[in-house]
């Protein structure tokens, strides 16, 4: 009876195994696989649809819109240039990316996760506050103030920001580990939902009056995206 319930674990295991397995992104079978919008020209599938190769063209790996500075006179005070598959087709099936983040005095990118990437951001101008939050139980804070020329890291699915802490406007590049990273802003996906979460539901959560949660559910939630 042991000797049975051993190869059922092992066959278990195995399985489980061959699950993970599939389960990761594949790997890219070819050079590059530029995203088709045009069902017409489609010819392979990873990731997004791919157009023909023979079709590819150097516009599709190029995109211009990192170098202009962007209006940061917004609520939050900075606006996220970004630069993945859906400006450059060529980045599908790569997995990476880019931003620009433009910071006016004393703005700030919310607090927020990007679910399928890892960030590497790097000051240009100014000095920023950034930091990340680990996830429970621990919550420990990591926080640095960074100048031109200095980076940092943001693990994948970590809740980060960034805080312009001088007097003038700030810019930052950061590169991300994925073609479409995804964003979600903390303050706006909870209070800024569409429809709205039960305020029951956020005054226990956030163990404050439902008229707090009246007023935060009442603002309008900058997307600087």
């Amino acid at each position: 009876m042991a000797s049975t319930y051993y190869f059922v674990t092992i066959a278990i295991l195995a399985l489980a195994s061959v699950v993970l397995v599939r389960a990761s992104d594949p790997s890219p079978l070819q050079d590059f696989c530029v995203a088709a919008n045009d069902s017409k020209y489609v010819v392979f599938v990873n990731g997004k649809f791919c157009n023909n190769p023979k079709l590819a063209k150097a516009e599709d790996f190029f995109f211009s819109g990192l170098l202009t500075p962007r209006n940061t006179s917004n609520p939050v005070g900075s606006t996220v240039t970004q630069a993945n598959v859906a400006q450059i087709p060529g980045l599908n099936t790569l997995g990476i990316s880019m931003v620009r983040i433009d910071y006016a005095p004393y703005g700030q990118n919310p607090p927020h996760t990007h679910p399928r990437a890892s960030e590497i951001l790097v000051v240009l101008e100014g000095s920023l506050y950034v930091g990340f939050v680990t996830s429970n139980p621990d919550n420990r804070l990591f926080t640095k103030v960074l100048y031109p020329g200095e980076a940092f890291v943001f693990p994948e699915g970590l809740i980060h920001f960034q805080f312009n802490m001088g007097k003038t406007n700030a810019v930052a590049l950061a590169a991300l580990s994925s073609q479409n990273p995804g964003v979600i802003t903390i303050a706006n996906a909870v209070f800024g939902s569409d429809p709205k979460i039960s305020a029951d539901v956020l005054t226990k959560a956030f163990q404050v009056d439902k008229k707090v949660v009246d007023y935060l559910q009442a603002q309008f939630w900058w997307p600087n995206n």
